[in-house]
């Protein structure tokens, strides 16, 4: 665990209060895969406080207008001229 990552983890640990306590006691309602718990968990994981972001957005465009499907956290996130996460050089990016 990286030091910047200790402010996420009341965040973090009440994501796992949820998906233990409460979530189990509910019909399953997200039309996502992964579930919205597990996304912003994952996100929060990988982008610290702008995954929280990512998560209220997951949150926000899960409802019932909405179609689902599958959606992973994004392994690169491009904000401006700025990218987070993993960055993949290829041999023409030269």
């Amino acid at each position: 665990m990286k030091i910047t990552q200790i402010p996420m983890l009341p965040f973090l640990g009440l994501i796992k209060l949820w998906q233990k306590f409460i979530a189990p006691g509910l019909a399953p309602r997200c039309k996502y895969y992964p579930s919205c718990s597990h996304y912003t968990f994952e996100a929060i994981k990988k982008y610290n406080i702008i995954g929280i972001f990512l998560g209220a957005w997951r949150i926000i465009r899960c409802n019932p207008f909405s179609h689902g499907g599958v959606d992973y956290v994004p392994e690169t996130l491009k904000i401006g001229r700025f990218s987070l996460g993993n960055v993949k050089i290829t041999e023409g990016a030269r």
